[in-house]
């Protein structure tokens, strides 16, 4: 048994299997048999577990959400409409007063 680690260049994501290696007595040959253990993050070495069809990650869900920073995200966004409501209403002033002349 062993580890093998596969980087994808499509992507840039490295997966990591583990390969069991058994003899095939039709073929007369060793075989491997690969099943996936997870997704490797480059910086810190550490193997993040997955099912390989890109679906969450089972003790993600079981996480409860951050709401506070889920919060201060609405806010920034909230204030940046504003802002541009605010821009907008200025030039639509500045567009009706130049017709006005």
């Amino acid at each position: 048994m062993a580890i093998i680690h596969q980087h994808d260049k499509r992507s840039g994501i490295t997966y990591v299997y583990e390969s069991k290696s058994y003899w095939d007595k039709e073929k007369k040959t060793s075989r491997a048999k690969r099943t996936l253990i997870g997704r490797l993050v480059p910086e810190t070495g550490e193997i993040i577990p997955t099912d390989g069809r890109c679906r969450k990650d089972k003790i993600k869900l079981e996480e409860a959400p951050d709401y506070e920073n889920l919060y201060k995200k609405a806010l920034k966004k909230l204030a940046s409409q504003e802002t541009l409501i605010a821009s907008l209403q200025k030039k639509i002033d500045k567009l009706e007063g130049s017709k006005q002349l």
